[in-house]
This record gives structure tokens, C-alpha cells and sequence, in this order.
């Protein structure tokens, strides 16, 4: 059976709980209580203190920010690229990218970059760039230069961004398959 987008964030929200050792409540209470900043800056926070990876962190940043919201009537921090990113229609996208970038965590260390329009994912170089794509699909590009194009995974031409890019509409598009396509591209840019 698919599993949903608030299924697959509560699968999240448990392996933050592992990871950190404590409740989710205290954990959001916790960031609430650092008080306003810049989402880069608690985000960081939130590694550093709780040990977490970058997708855990920002889904952490993200649900202190809703219930910092919900409690203050006001946001607690307006500065969060992805909130221009994914705005409007592209809104749903969102919890993709989350849940994308949640699975990314475990290649290890890499720079997030929020552009005007999408993230890079860059190490030595860019390996990777999501964002919103058309007909309400996540895009991901991905630099993996040597890789033959496949059914799932597009070749684009030269003097584009990628060499490759894959849509995703459901969280389990976010598969071993994709994964292991972009390690291979995370691998190759180090």
C-alpha cells in the first residue's frame, strides 16, 4: 500500500525522535524557544545541538516555525527560501522536497544553496538541484555525467544545469533506485 505524505512524515518525525532521543514536543518546544532567527541559522542550530541530519533538522525547523506560528499568530522567521520556492500552487511540492532532502541526509555532508527558483546540492561541485517542476511534479537534476539516460532518469542536453532529471508526485517515487542514482552523482563531485 502507497504511503502518503503524512505518513511518510511521521516516519520522519519517529527517526528524529530516535536520533535525538527525546520527544518530538520537547524538541519543537525546544527550537520555538531559541527564538526568532534566520531559518539557515536554526537549522544549523538544530543539527549541531541534536545530532541530526540536514532533512531531519529542516523538518524539526519547520514544525517549531508552524507551531511558533500558531501560538505567536506570527512566523518566526520570514527568511526561509524554500517559503518563495514553494509558493502558490507549488505549495504541495513541498513535502516532497522535505522528504527528498530527509533521504539525502544519510550521503553524508554536502552544501544546501536555495537559488531564486530551486536548491542546489553541491560538495566539491554541484551534484544535484531540486525544485518545482512542471504539472505539479517535483524535479530533480542530478550531475552524473557518466550514467546513460534510462526510461526514469532523462538525459538533458549539453549547457544545462544536470545531465539528468527525474520528476517525483509521490513519496514513494523517492525510492532505492533514485538514491542510488544520486550517490552517484554526490560520489563524483567530491
Amino acid at each position: 500500500m502507497a504511503q502518503t505524505s503524512e505518513e511518510a512524515r511521521d516516519s520522519y518525525v519517529q527517526g528524529i525522535e530516535a536520533k535525538a532521543g527525546r520527544p518530538i514536543a520537547e524538541l519543537v518546544a525546544e527550537v520555538v524557544g531559541w527564538g526568532p532567527g534566520k531559518y539557515t541559522e536554526l537549522l544549523k542550530r538544530a543539527k549541531e545541538t541534536f545530532g541530526l541530519g540536514h532533512g531531519q533538522a529542516n523538518l524539526l525547523v519547520h514544525l517549531a516555525r508552524e507551531h511558533g506560528e500558531a501560538a505567536a499568530g506570527a512566523p518566526l522567521d520570514a527568511d526561509d527560501p524554500l517559503d518563495a520556492i514553494y509558493a502558490g500552487s507549488k505549495v504541495p511540492l513541498r513535502s516532497l522536497h522535505e522528504a527528498l532532502m530527509a533521504r539525502l541526509a544519510d550521503l553524508g555532508s554536502f552544501e544546501v544553496a536555495p537559488k531564486k527558483a530551486n536548491v542546489s546540492l553541491r560538495r566539491g561541485k554541484q551534484f544535484a538541484l531540486v525544485g518545482p517542476g512542471s504539472r505539479g511534479r517535483l524535479e530533480v537534476g542530478v550531475n552524473h555525467r557518466a550514467a546513460e539516460a534510462a526510461e526514469r532518469f532523462e538525459a538533458l542536453g549539453p549547457g544545462k544545469m544536470c545531465s539528468h532529471r527525474v520528476f517525483v508526485t509521490v513519496p514513494e517515487e523517492i525510492d532505492d533506485e533514485l538514491l542510488a542514482f544520486v550517490r552517484a552523482a554526490y560520489e563524483g563531485a567530491g
